[in-house]
């Protein structure tokens, strides 16, 4: 098990002036700042919070979408209630939440998903796709993803694609309605619900199959009906924080088997896990999902575990770690442990402590309204170390009263884990978080994070200017100076940090992002329009791709002009692999 603590290996340093020009192998594209997506919302929200933070409110599209998508109304909008959905389309603003796929049978095909927002006052979203078929240079097919329109939200992106090149996205639409103030009311009942024609909450299935070219051509029918993984109709039974993995080992007993894994919170502060799996085939379609599995949690604690990300290794052994936020200690400390499967899913058991006693960030990190993501993430090595596959995970620690990102490994089949090494190497204490892991085929690990090290640019600067800090007028956080120039620890980066499968560090942090952000302008507000929360996302996107590093994460920089109303985008960062 390892031990907790803020850099129990030494990992060196850097100052923010060499951090600050690390970047200069890296390429910067805004992906989803390229097209104009919109479309019909199940339950329109007009509430606009202007001029600050650069808000504007739910805007009809007016004919400015040019992606080719559906523009609405939908078949899973039938049976909606009077008042829903929306008379009109509505024009996409901003796309938080990162995830990026790289396909197996084609290095230079990309597809990226995020958070698809018409009202980020409301947090009114589906989700949206971006596909780039030249590593990540151009992104000309976008849109949202179609099927599941029908509820109010679709939200938690993340996809993997089959041995086939099919891309496999995990969904999960959910209802809501508005009460009278803007706060947002689940109660089930069927005079209330924008759509009471279908199950409130549901795991479902989108396939885009390989060589599909439109913005519409999905797969979200099985067997003559919408393709749910399971379906959750009674308020108190929430599903939450879905992942997917494929099984693409040609050599696995379980070759192309998909796994859909999620959480169940039966209570404000109890989860359960579970999974489920189906077979894929070559032209899209899958057999029928199992019946759902619960998962072992391993903490020895009633209120459960949350963040399953399944992985499987080469040899077809499946893998996830559970995490335990201790809401019966207020959330002082994590737990980690990790399961596994040998028969594809169907048993499992518990392999080990992680970690533990982990220092939980805060819910929100200083300075800021934002809350913070998924702690931990997980992969799994792609080369042999030893005779076995090599397993990592990284999570947030907040000993220090700072973030830090922690990363251990295992060359044992996940029984006992390394002293954590520090990821980031900040000279001066600022929140480093949301680590995502990816494993390239030579045996190369990254871990990406946001990153708030550098100080926001100062008044009267070009970069002030682009990156719109001026708007950033009212923030109950921060007791500081507004807009915030010079601010430390606020605004945000994008970071990488590459390893060796020994835990050996290949150089120092890079700079993902050429320019930092303020994470304050059109950060949605998960709860309501006037309540203090807001969001960046859950997920960083990291995948590798041939010898290409490819990693996907939130801005609101205006770049060349570019973006000049300061949304949410998503920025598509590619270096090669060391």
């Amino acid at each position: 098990m390892a031990v907790s603590g803020a850099g129990k290996q030494a990992n060196g340093t850097q100052t923010d002036a060499a951090y600050a020009a690390s970047g200069g192998a890296v390429r910067n594209v805004f992906a989803t700042s390229l097209k104009t997506s919109c479309y019909t919302p199940e339950a329109p929200y007009f509430r606009s919070l202007s001029p600050n933070d650069g808000y504007d409110g739910m805007t009809p599209c007016g004919g400015a979408s040019n992606t080719g998508e559906n523009l609405g109304p939908y078949a899973s909008q039938v049976g909606s209630n009077p008042g829903y959905p929306a008379s009109t389309p509505m024009l996409v603003k901003d796309h938080s939440e990162s995830d990026i796929q790289a396909d197996p049978t084609d290095s230079s095909h990309l597809i990226g998903t995020s958070k698809w927002f018409v009202s980020a006052e409301g947090y009114n979203h589906i989700l949206g796709f971006y596909e780039s078929f030249d590593g990540g240079a151009t992104w000309p097919v976008q849109g949202h993803i179609p099927g599941y329109e029908g509820w109010t939200d679709n939200t938690d992106p993340v996809g993997a694609f089959d041995s086939y090149g099919n891309f496999y996205f995990l969904n999960l639409p959910y209802e809501f309605y508005y009460n009278p103030d803007g706060s947002k009311n689940y109660q089930i009942n069927q005079n209330k619900e924008p759509n009471p024609s279908i199950s409130p909450e549901v795991i479902s299935i989108a396939v885009r199959r390989h060589g599909a070219a439109s913005a519409n051509d999905w797969i979200t029918q099985h067997n003559g009906h919408l393709d749910y993984v399971a379906t959750y109709d009674a308020k108190g039974r929430e599903p939450d924080k879905q992942w997917i993995a494929v099984d693409t080992n040609a050599s696995s007993p379980f070759f192309n088997r998909v796994y859909a894994m999620w959480a169940v919170f039966d209570g404000c502060c109890t989860a359960k896990t579970f999974v489920s799996y189906a077979q894929a085939a070559s032209d899209g379609s899958h057999t029928d999902w199992s019946a759902p599995v619960k998962l072992p949690d391993g903490s020895n604690n009633p209120q459960g575990t949350t963040y399953v990300l399944p992985h499987v290794d080469g040899d077809g052994v499946l893998y996830t770690p559970l995490t335990n936020t201790a809401p019966s200690k207020s959330y002082c400390c994590d737990k980690i442990t990790m399961i596994k499967s040998t028969d594809g899913g169907a048993t499992w058991n518990v392999t080990s402590v992680v970690a533990d006693n982990i220092a939980a960030p805060a819910a929100r990190f200083a300075n800021t309204t934002f809350r913070d993501g998924i702690e931990t993430t997980f992969t799994v090595g792609r080369q042999k170390v030893a005779g076995r596959y090599p397993l990592y995970v990284a999570y947030e620690d907040y000993s220090t009263g700072f973030n830090n990102i922690q990363l251990t490994a295992s060359y044992d089949g996940g029984v006992t884990w390394s002293a954590p090494a520090k990821v980031n190497d900040n000279v001066h204490p600022a929140d480093e978080f949301q680590p995502q892991l990816a494993a390239a085929a030579n045996g190369t690990i990254s871990v990406d994070f946001y990153d708030r090290r550098l100080a926001c640019p100062a008044q009267w600067s070009d970069e002030a200017a682009a990156a719109g800090l001026a708007l950033d007028r009212v923030n109950p956080s921060y007791s500081g100076t507004l807009p915030p120039y010079g601010a430390a620890n606020y605004c945000v980066n994008a970071s990488i940090q590459f390893f060796r499968a020994d835990l050996q560090r290949a150089g120092q942090n890079i700079r993902l992002s050429q320019h930092s952000f303020d994470p304050q302008l059109n950060s949605p507000h998960t709860s309501c329009a006037d309540c203090i929360g807001t969001f960046i996302g859950d997920y960083f996107g990291n995948t590798f791709s041939g010898s290409t590093s490819v990693s996907t994460f939130v801005s609101t920089y205006s770049q060349a002009g570019n973006n000049g109303a300061h949304y949410q985008q998503q920025v598509v960062a590619t270096l090669a692999t060391p």
